[in-house]
């Protein structure tokens, strides 16, 4: 039998390579912009054209290179940071590895050009597929400007799995988002088709952070910071009542690197649990600075996972500075020129004569056993509401459908239209109780509606219609709203303009990350909602649906939708107004389950009501 193991040539083992260090375009984002670090520069500007498929180009002032280091960067293992193996034990560089130019030339076009400080020419080197074209000297500034073109070209199958323009746009932006996190000393620059995303010059980290995220992350920092013979630590966190569905704003540095670990995440997200429900996450961009030989960073292909010699003793000290960080902020706040700005609308500028005592005014001839009426603000819930009392007449029958499910012993529906008297309720009237649960008299009991629960299996049932007929009817408002969002979430809405106008809105593109509001679903027309607040929302609510749920696009909108503009618990409702949100209840396909999967009806017997007072 003839031998069958043989070498792979270069080009096909880098291919091979570059499957685990490039997985899309933002994989070769990261690797430039740690080689322009390493280099020593204090300016970098990345230039990305076609989300990073038809062109990425990374300038920066460092070093520069000799001309045989520019042409011995495209070797596979060449790199300048390791000689022996105990430096892997030793390393404060970004990359070290000596993979990623050799996997980035074997899939695209690659022209480079470098120039040292002390050299009067640079050098020019273009690579297709591993394979060089041309070397030669070129007047070039200092410092070294790389064009990636046509990523994937000659793996059309890789290419093919890549997501759409905005997609792969914000995986680029997280990743602009973490190097530059990591070096607030460093001046950055973003281009995508000719338009700047960001613009940030070297800064303090708090301003680092307020120019990546926005200004009103100002008031929402609170400075963490703690020294010890394991490790240092500093940073920022932020303030619980801005916490959000996503876990997109958590970073942790180790010695200014980018990783991923969840055991880390954990000892932060304790030091929150007594201030933050289990489904909201906190901000945070922490730095640990250790001993390099305390750790290894040579554990992925990516180096975003890191083993930790002692990582328990790590956990326990993040999670006491967190929670110490916490309490000071809870009891004062910082005197510094990282002043906390949340505080400065407690403060009262009147003259003490300008300021009025509270009074106390009651009405003398109130009979709580009186049977006058009350007004209470209107609530719409259909679009076709009418001013009068509206007696919901026209799905009764699942209202006893729904009584006989909860209720086994009871006499069967008669589906023909036919139905027991003992499921109709006394008189169609409703009751709400601690203005959270619409409770209803029925022959064989009690019936409670869960009101919030309700109203959002409502709306993400009439906003799917709209998503699939593409008519949802929209109301223009008087004054239109801008909405500026982060760059990642412009570019996420920006990809789902076209769905989000489907269900009422009229919104278009004004300028940098920013969109004008100019109609709202006119389902919303009259609950005084606000459109800012509901954009925002649904934006945040989409991205968690997404990533908790996995739920297509279609459906993860609709959910997301229908949780931000229902009626919340504790909202006073007229008895016209519960009639109406019954009644489109029971038009529903699933009016038993709210969107979360809980119960929206409950029935209770005569029978148990009775056991409770026979004990």
């Amino acid at each position: 039998m003839s031998d069958i193991i043989q070498l792979l040539p270069d080009s096909v083992a880098n291919q091979i390579a570059a499957g685990e260090v490039v997985q899309r375009p933002a994989s070769a984002v990261k690797e430039l912009l740690e080689n322009a670090i390493d280099a020593g520069a204090d300016k970098i500007q990345l230039i990305i054209k076609d989300a990073g498929k038809a062109l990425i180009q990374v300038i920066d002032n460092g070093c520069g290179m000799t001309i045989t280091d520019a042409r011995m960067c495209f070797e596979r293992h060449a790199t300048s940071k390791v000689r022996k193996a105990e430096d892997l034990f030793s390393i404060r560089t970004m990359g070290f590895r000596g993979e990623a130019m050799a996997s980035i030339a074997a899939i695209s076009q690659v022209e480079m050009k470098t120039k040292r400080h002390e050299d009067e020419l640079g050098t020019l080197i273009q690579i297709e597929g591993a394979s060089f074209i041309k070397q030669e000297p070129v007047a070039s500034p200092n410092g070294t400007s790389i064009c990636i073109k046509n990523l994937f070209y000659n793996t059309p199958a890789r290419r093919n799995f890549l997501k759409s323009n905005p997609a792969e746009m914000r995986h680029i932006i997280d990743e602009f988002q973490r190097v530059a996190l990591a070096k607030p000393h460093i001046a950055f620059s973003l281009h995508h088709d000719g338009l700047e995303v960001y613009r940030l010059p070297a800064s303090a980290m708090k301003q680092r952070i307020v120019h990546l995220f926005g200004n009103n992350y100002n008031e929402r920092l609170i400075p963490v910071e703690e020294e010890t013979t394991i490790i240092n630590l500093k940073g920022f966190i932020g303030k619980p009542e801005f916490a959000k569905k996503t876990r997109g704003e958590q970073f942790f540095f180790v010695n200014d690197r980018f990783i991923k670990d969840a055991y880390l995440n954990h000892a932060v997200n304790k030091a929150y649990q007594e201030l933050l429900p289990d489904d909201n996450f906190p901000l945070y961009v922490l730095f640990i600075d250790i001993d390099p030989s305390k750790i290894d960073v040579n554990v992925h292909p990516t180096k975003t996972e890191i083993k930790y010699l002692d990582e328990k003793s790590i956990y326990a000290i993040i999670h006491s500075a967190v929670k110490r960080s916490l309490g000071r902020f809870n009891i004062s706040p910082t005197i510094d020129f990282n002043q906390e700005t949340g505080f400065s609308s407690m403060i009262s500028h009147k003259a003490p004569e300008d300021i009025v005592p509270p009074s106390i005014a009651f009405n003398p001839d109130f009979n709580p056993f009186g049977t006058a009426k009350t007004t209470t603000k209107e609530t719409s819930f259909s679009r076709n509401e009418s001013k009068g009392n509206i007696a919901p007449s026209k799905n009764w029958g699942s209202l006893y459908e729904i009584s006989n499910h909860h209720i086994p012993e009871q006499v069967s529906i008669d589906l023909g239209g036919q139905k027991d008297d003992q499921f109709e309720p006394v008189q169609k009237q409703f009751m709400q109780i601690h203005h959270r649960y619409i409770v209803s008299q029925i022959k064989s009991g009690v019936m409670i509606i869960d009101q919030q629960a309700a109203h959002e299996r409502i709306l993400y049932e009439r906003f799917l219609l709209h998503l699939d007929d593409r008519k949802g009817a929209s109301q223009q408002s008087l004054f239109p709203q801008t909405v500026t969002l982060s760059p990642n979430d412009y570019e996420l809405a920006k990809s789902l303009l076209d769905d989000i106008k489907s269900l009422g809105f009229e919104v278009r593109e004004f300028g940098k990350n920013t969109l004008v509001i100019e109609g709202i679903p006119v389902d919303l027309g009259s609950t005084g909602i606000n459109e800012t607040q509901l954009f925002e929302h649904l934006i945040e609510g989409f991205k968690n649906s997404q990533q908790e749920l996995k739920l297509d696009k279609r459906d993860a909108l609709a959910r997301s939708m229908a949780k931000n503009s229902a009626i919340k618990g504790g909202t006073a409702l007229s008895q016209q107004e519960m009639n109406t949100l019954i009644e489109e209840l029971f038009a529903c396909k699933s009016p038993n389950f709210s969107i979360s999967g809980k119960p929206v009806i409950q029935t209770i017997a005569l029978t148990e009501i009775a056991q409770k007072f026979d004990k």
